[in-house]
């Protein structure tokens, strides 16, 4: 019942707000309430590096109680295919492409 409410405690984003231009960040928030709802695909489409920085995020998380080895390594690609994802889809979507 408390992520049906999620809408209501959305931040708005102030680069937009200021200058009318989304961030790299813009859809961050809806997409996860979309994933929360079941609306994979939706999601994927309102910002196409959710699922990829769940995982990144998951994978620190675990690697807090189990200490991967190699962690430092892996979470630096996770990190670097995370930013080149939300670049990619921030210059599509300026471009309008998707």
């Amino acid at each position: 019942m408390l992520f049906l409410q999620l809408e209501d405690y959305m931040l708005p984003c102030l680069n937009k707000k200021m200058f009318g231009v989304d961030c790299l960040g813009c859809g961050m928030q809806r997409a996860f309430n979309l994933l929360i709802h079941g609306e994979f695909v939706a999601a994927f489409k309102m910002y196409p590096a959710i699922y990829t920085l769940i995982v990144l995020f998951g994978y620190i998380l675990l690697n807090i109680k189990f200490k991967f080895p190699n962690a430092q390594k892996i979470i630096s690609i996770l990190a670097v295919l995370n930013i080149l994802i939300i670049i990619i889809s921030y210059i599509l979507k300026m471009n309008q492409l998707i």
